[in-house]
Parts: structure tokens; sequence; C-alpha cells
């Protein structure tokens, strides 16, 4: 029987309370025709006033609200939670917010949603509760630099009217500071154990922070029509055009319903399966977002077109950067120009080739394959954007002015069957006591030692960082320093000098500049230095970022977040 046949009996409930109980048939997305639907451009708000030629910080109200969402000209509408300012004009994903450099934004994020949910998820894997039903919410603005109570603290939810808040809750308004460096940012919900369904429900959307005065020298593509993101992301469908996710966990008996990975069968981009863009034959910008669960992307353009890299996450790179691939993990972004003019096609296809789970897992397939498809115009168009040679140079980061060095260790737990149960890091559940203690102003090292076969994408909040080294462990010895590990979580105890002289394997070009996410390879210990200051001007913060209720550090693999790869992170002075 394949897959598409099987029927699942799936009961959505919420505190006991069951919403409805279906069979749902997997949609086969092979029968949806490609390339059909025209990529939208998400709704744009400004995180700003002008007055008179003059920006003035502005405050928001942006809700989450149960609708529908066509996913694809050929599916039923899908009912979907979504971001926007009132429920008729809500988007999968949600409006992309464009703020600018000093000019602060607040946003009173209101959740609106039902009180049940539309996925199916696992109370044993301690999610957000609240005692009187609702759906737990909280925003995290990914790559924002911001007080600790606007962050998006897991424990800091709160349900539909604020009727109900978590245990780490402050204030109704985020507040954000934008005086960052320039670049790209995405906005998500961060509920304990809650993440990723209430991700794959669809809240999420794209935040750009620019700052004219440095950027408009760089003459890049600008303006609505040639700088846009590309939120990439995958899901599979119903046969009522229902989000489907598998209702029985891969290890029933621990957990009845969750899974280590989510996978879904059809590409979306900006809310549409395998869209389609025409393009004029001049440069185009393209902020791409992998706001997948656990799919890693690796980009490439069926007729060799390159992409000219000019930032990596939430900074630009110091020098652009050209390449014909770029593997993106959960959550990390990429911010490329592609000029058309040098395609040698009329059509090119954005295609992917990453195994899943990365890196070990099944090849794509003809559906996960494919991304979308560019239309180039025939004519060429006049282009006055460039590339310079260089971009912006941050302040050098050296190893020997960090003030500490830590050992961060990924772990996964398996059951008797071999199926997994957890994975936590340093061996510590999430609320055990902190043990990530940086002092505000300062750089340390962490030396991340990936003991699982998984790629983990390690997100950082507040603290960006460089990848200094990737050494592999030696396989000979490498089950004795596991169960060392195991047994202790004490990388110096357990000798990880004498495992840690494999092979070394260098930085691609594109990720050497400063990150807040990066993919931590199996059987490897990466070096990075984290800043816990500003990078364009290592000044301080004009936030106490030592006040609750802190931020966090986690695998960026909602799967793995949820259950439970995530560590409290407490900065001191």
């Amino acid at each position: 029987m394949t897959r598409a046949m099987v029927l699942v009996i799936v009961t959505l409930s919420w505190l006991g309370g069951t919403y409805g109980e279906f069979e749902e048939e997997l949609f086969e997305v092979k029968k949806l025709e490609m390339f059909i639907d025209d990529l939208p451009d998400m709704p744009r708000l400004n995180g700003f006033n002008s007055v008179h030629g003059v920006l003035k910080p502005t405050s928001l109200q942006i809700g989450m609200f149960f609708t529908k969402w066509k996913f694809h000209r050929d599916l039923p509408p899908t009912r979907v939670f979504a971001y926007g300012t009132s429920r008729s004009t809500a988007t999968v994903p949600g409006p992309t917010i464009e703020a600018v450099y000093g000019i602060d934004t607040y946003v009173t994020w209101r959740n609106h949603l039902p009180s049940y949910h539309i996925l199916p998820w696992d109370p044993t894997i301690f999610p957000a509760t609240p005692k009187h039903g609702g759906i737990p919410t909280v925003v995290h603005l990914h790559g924002g630099i911001h007080e600790p109570a606007s962050d998006g603290n897991a424990e800091a939810w709160f349900t539909n009217g604020f009727r109900e808040t978590g245990p780490k809750w402050t204030k109704t308004t985020s507040h954000y500071e934008n005086k960052q460096q320039p670049g790209n940012m995405w906005y998500h919900d961060h509920a304990m154990g809650l993440t990723r369904v209430n991700l794959l429900a669809g809240l999420l959307g794209a935040y750009v922070l620019r700052h004219h005065e440095i950027e408009s020298p760089l003459r890049l593509p600008t303006g609505y029509e040639f700088d846009r993101p590309l939120i990439v992301f995958d899901r599979s469908f119903g046969k009522d055009g229902s989000i489907y996710m598998n209702s029985t966990g891969n290890n029933p008996s621990v957990h009845p319903q969750w899974q280590p990975e989510y996978f879904g069968d059809a590409i979306i981009v900006n809310g549409k399966a395998w869209p389609r863009l025409t393009v004029k034959r001049r440069s185009y910008r393209f902020r791409i977002i992998n706001a997948s669960n656990a799919r890693f992307f690796r980009f490439f353009f069926s007729n060799g077109l390159d992409f000219i890299v000019v930032g990596s996450d939430s900074a630009y790179l110091s020098k652009p950067v050209v390449t014909k691939s770029i593997l993106l993990s959960p959550s990390e972004i990429v911010d490329v120009v592609v000029d058309f003019s040098k395609s040698p096609s009329r059509t090119v296809v954005l295609a992917n080739d990453a195994p899943y789970p990365y890196p070990n897992g099944d090849p794509v397939n003809e559906e996960n394959g494919k991304v979308m498809k560019f239309i180039v115009k025939d004519q060429y168009e006049s282009d006055t954007c460039m590339i310079p040679k260089k971009l912006i140079d941050y302040p050098s980061a050296d190893v020997s002015n960090a003030v500490r060095r830590r050992y961060i260790a990924m772990y996964e737990y398996v059951s008797d069957s071999d199926e997994p149960t957890h994975l936590y890091v340093n061996g510590l559940p999430y609320d055990a006591p902190v043990t990530e203690t940086p002092k505000s102003g300062t750089n340390e090292v962490w030396e991340v030692i990936n003991l699982t076969e998984d790629n983990h994408p390690l997100h950082i909040h507040l603290g960006l960082f460089k990848v200094v080294e990737q050494t592999a462990l030696l396989t000979a010895g490498l089950e004795e320093f596991k169960a060392c590990m195991t047994e202790y979580n004490d990388a110096v105890k357990c000798q990880i000098g004498k495992y840690a002289r494999g092979r070394k394997t260098a930085v691609t070009a594109h990720e050497r500049g400063w990150k807040n996410v990066f993919k931590m390879m199996p059987g490897y210990v990466t070096r990075i230095l984290v800043r816990f200051s500003y990078i364009h001007s290592n000044g301080s913060y004009p936030f106490d970022p030592t006040q609750e209720p802190g931020y966090v550090y986690h695998c960026h693999i909602l799967d793995h977040e949820d259950n439970m790869m995530m560590r409290p992170l407490k900065v001191i002075k």
C-alpha cells in the first residue's frame, strides 16, 4: 500500500476536548501541476511612521487568525493559522515587516485562535498547556537583538485575548530596537513544545531591517519588484486540503504522536506550491528563508545560473561570493543576487537535491526536488544595480579575545526498539538549571560536539557567532567517547583532545561571516566564536540583557527543539 493510500484517523484535541475525528486520505501531490500559480509577494507593513519626511517609531497590531489559504489552484482551501492585521488580510506566510535602523518598532501580537488545534499534538513532550483551554502562542523575532521580555521566550506564551499566560510572560507589546546591523530576520511562533505544530499551521513571516545610509552605496537591486523575500517550506496535504501531519509517533509507547522530523511532499514558496515568477533580463535580489520544520535545501538552478551571495542570516558578508549551489538548513537565511540577463535559457527552475533527513536520508524525488520556476523575458532591461567588490566589514573576531571556552554536546536518546525518544543539549532537559551564563559585552568560544547522526542547525538567541573550525571525531574509540560523554557529560574528563583530531572541513565561503544559525555536522566538533555585543560597533546593548526571562539556544529542527533540544541562556553583568 502506498503512503498516499493510507487512511489515518485523526483526533484533534486540546486539554481533553475533542474538536473532530475524521478520516484523512493523503493527497498525491504528483497530481498537482507545477508552476501554475504566480509567486505572491506578501503584504508589507512599515515598522515606522513618516511624519513630514522624518521617520518615527510606530506601533503595529498583528493578530493570529484561524482562516483558510489556497496553497495551489487545484487544492481545496486549507485551514491555517495566519498572521495579519485582520482575519480577512491574514496570509501564509504573514506580512513582511519593513523596519529601519534606529527607528523602534513596537508590535502587539494578538492571539485570536480557537480553543482547539488544527493539527495533532503530543502532550508527552511537555508542551505549554493552559489550564482553561486555548492555543498558546508567543512570537520570536529570529535574528533580532532586543530585550529579553521581547524575545519570545518559550514559556512567555499567551492564549486568546491574553486570557491565560505562561510562567515567563511579561507584557503584551514587543519592543524591537532595530539598532543592530541591517539584514534579514523572520518571526515565528515559539511556544513550548508547540513550535512545530504552530509553524506547520502557518505562523511565520519575514522581517527586513534596512539601513539606507550604509546600503544605498552598495547599489544592490532595490524596490518591491526586484528585492523580494522567498520563504520556502514543505507541507503535505489531505484530500480535503488540510495540512497533513502523521498522528502516530514512530515510538508510540513513549510518545503517541511525536516524530523526530516532519517532511512534506510539496515545496511551498511564499504560500504557493511550486510557484512561477516572470522576471526581466536583469538582476534581482532574493532573501531566501528556509522555514521548514526539518528539511534542508541544497538549492541550484537547472541551467547552471550563479547565485551571488551578499548576506547570510541577519548580516552582510564582507565581500560577495559566487556559487552554483547553497545548502540551507531549517531557519537559515541566505541573501542572494541573481542576474537573469546571463540566463542561457528562457525558463529556469530553482531546484533542490538535499537528502532528507540530512545528510544521510532519502534522495529527493520529482516533487521535492523542484522549488519554483522563473520565466525570463526575451528583452534585456536597463539595470543600474552593481555588485560591489566589498560589502560591509565588521570589526574582526579573534578567539584570543574570548573570555571563556564552553563545551556544548548534542545527544539523541533511543528506546529499546532503537527509536528516538528525545534529544538533549549537554545531557540536560530545558527546565534544568541554567548552565550557560555569558557576560554581556564579551566573546566566548563554544566547542559544539555533535554525538548524533543528524546535522543540527544550532540557533543562539541574542548572540551572533563566527565559525572558526570544524574537526571530525576519530572513528577509532568513538563509541568509547560517546559512552563516557553520555555518563559524565564532561568533555575534558572524557579527553576530547584525544578524539577531536580527525579531518578538518573548511567553512563554506559564504558562511564565513556572522551567523545566528549554523549546521553542526554529525561526528564533528564545531568551534564557534560567540559575541554578546553588537557586531557592527562592539557597543553595548541599549537594553538590559540580564533581565528575565533571559534567552535560549537550541537546535532549529523544530521537532528536536520541542523534545527537548533547547537550553536557557542567562546573560550576566
